[in-house]
């Protein structure tokens, strides 16, 4: 049988059907994993401005060369993105799309480039820009981990008086391994210190005795790579939209307030400023 030159079909930002060469795909893997994703957008719009639905080996290396040599250009002063929870990804806890948009808003507003350049200068890279991430689920696909700021959908489950019929379908969905039967009580129960809030025993159970209590987000701050790596730590706490833009909010306007040289906000943030947001996210609760 012979074999295929294209790769399947990837869907472009503006939802057409792309199709990549086996050629073209590989190439792309070569380009540093925080870029690809920016890399292979402008890849697919470039190649649909010019009336043609195949990316082409060819495709790569132009737009590839275009970002190494003129790095400035691209460069916006913020990167936001998300997972693929909106394409149909059967983890999906929560929804956040409007988030998404929300929050690209704010930073626009922002004008973080115009600050970069002012307290960078001209030698600006795409390290210098602000990372938020946007993860419709516990599984944290788009890396909240590693960003300035992470927002990770989730659902907190709990345990109803309906009656259970111990068909045990949540304890075999949680991965986690945090529900189990209490004999003497005759239903399940829920270590929430280990529960990770994906939702999925909420989704199997057939009679309600375990249930959605609250759709929302949990928030990490302050992650990056490089050279001195960090990982995000997490607020205390379960957010609704609304908070989640606030402490986006407050965030950006720590990071404008206090970063001087074009430090990353993981590098300003000390464990002093986390205690006091997280006071102050709880403030805002209540």
């Amino acid at each position: 049988m012979k074999k295929s030159n294209f790769a399947k079909k990837a869907s472009s930002e503006d939802g057409k059907n792309m199709e990549w060469t086996k050629e073209a795909e590989n190439k792309i893997k070569k380009v540093p994993f925080f870029v690809r994703k920016k890399v292979r957008l402008r890849i697919e719009e470039q190649v649909a401005e010019s009336g043609k639905k195949t990316v082409y080996v060819d495709d790569v290396n132009a737009v590839r060369k275009r970002f190494v040599e003129k790095m400035d250009s691209e460069i916006k002063g913020y990167q936001i993105d998300t997972c693929f929870g909106h394409q149909g990804c059967p983890n999906r806890a929560n929804t956040g799309d409007r988030l998404l948009k929300e929050i690209e808003s704010i930073l626009k507003k922002a004008n973080l480039l115009s600050f970069l350049k002012q307290n960078v200068g001209k030698d600006l890279k795409f390290h210098h820009e602000f990372r938020v991430t946007i993860s419709e689920c516990p599984n944290a696909c788009s890396q909240p981990q590693i960003k300035d700021i992470g927002i990770i959908g989730a659902i907190i489950p709990v345990i109803t008086g309906k009656e259970c019929t111990f068909c045990r379908l949540c304890v075999q969905e949680c991965i986690d391994n945090c529900i189990e039967f209490k004999e003497d009580k005759n239903r399940p129960a829920i270590d929430f210190k280990r529960c990770a809030k994906c939702g999925k025993c909420t989704a199997v159970c057939p009679t309600g005795t375990v249930a959605v209590e609250e759709k929302g987000f949990r928030i990490q701050l302050a992650g990056k790579l490089g050279r001195h790596p960090r990982l995000a730590q997490e607020l205390p706490g379960f957010y609704t939209e609304n908070e989640v833009i606030n402490i986006v909010q407050d965030c950006i306007a720590f990071y404008k307030q206090n970063s001087k040289h074009g430090q990353r906000f993981s590098e300003i943030f000390t464990q002093s400023d986390f205690n006091k947001m997280a006071a102050k996210a709880q403030r805002h609760k209540k």
